[in-house]
């Protein structure tokens, strides 16, 4: 789902397997042990082909699909 967050960066760490975060304009693809930050403002969705595990950072109170509302939307403020 395509979404951004107007008013923090958000970090994805992988910590097993593959992830890529697309760009209007690009794409990045991530492996095991890299990380990169999403900067505020940053349309972006991500997605994998094989099953991941990523840690994403980002403050308390952020919901994880932006101001989208959809069935991808989490609980939020939930440790998981």
């Amino acid at each position: 789902m395509w979404h951004d967050h107007k008013h923090t960066d958000e970090v994805f760490i992988v910590l097993q397997g593959e992830m890529s975060i697309l760009f209007r304009d690009g794409k990045v693809k991530l492996s095991q042990g890299e990380m990169f930050v999403v900067p505020k403002g940053i349309e972006h969705k991500t997605f994998s082909e094989t099953e991941c595990h990523a840690m994403i950072v980002e403050p308390k109170g952020v919901v994880n699909t932006g101001e989208v509302e959809s069935g991808l939307t989490a609980e939020n403020d939930v440790w998981i």
